[in-house]
């Protein structure tokens, strides 16, 4: 099997967890957004017709990827847009992006959950076997 970069979900009790790997940090952040957005809906039907610049900038990695979930989520709800394309770029625990979306049309994106936060839950960030991952539970 060849590692790639991929998002995915891991059960957490009454949350969810959400998990991406990639070939860089930035790409695991990237697809650890995706993961983030597929929890509220199919990031297939959200069409990346505006983008919103991000900034973050933390301690660590593992408190710089909760932040840059919760950048996310403040952006969902304030502008009520879905995401779902995230152009990452990570230096010396500084995050930049793009992220780009569109406002939430219900009857087309059909949003599953709210997610109200990412917490410190199971968070981890690491490279293991030339891949990054980066994971943690968010509150729905």
């Amino acid at each position: 099997m060849i590692a790639q970069s991929k998002w995915e979900h891991f059960s957490h009790e009454s949350d969810i967890g959400v998990r991406g790997v990639g070939f860089t940090l930035s790409e695991a952040f990237s697809m650890g957004a995706l993961a983030l957005t597929n929890v509220i809906t199919n990031s297939q039907s959200v069409h990346p017709s505006k983008i919103l610049h991000v900034r973050c900038e933390a301690p660590s990695q593992e408190i710089l990827f909760v932040d840059w979930l919760n950048a996310i989520i403040y952006n969902m709800a304030v502008h009520n847009m879905l995401f779902s394309q995230f152009d990452v770029s990570i230096k010396d625990l500084r995050l930049t992006a793009i992220i780009a979306g569109e406002p939430v049309n219900i009857k087309r994106h059909q949003p599953a959950v709210e997610v109200k936060g990412a917490t410190f839950t199971e968070l981890k960030v690491y490279h293991c076997n030339n891949l990054w991952v980066a994971q943690c539970v968010v509150d729905v």
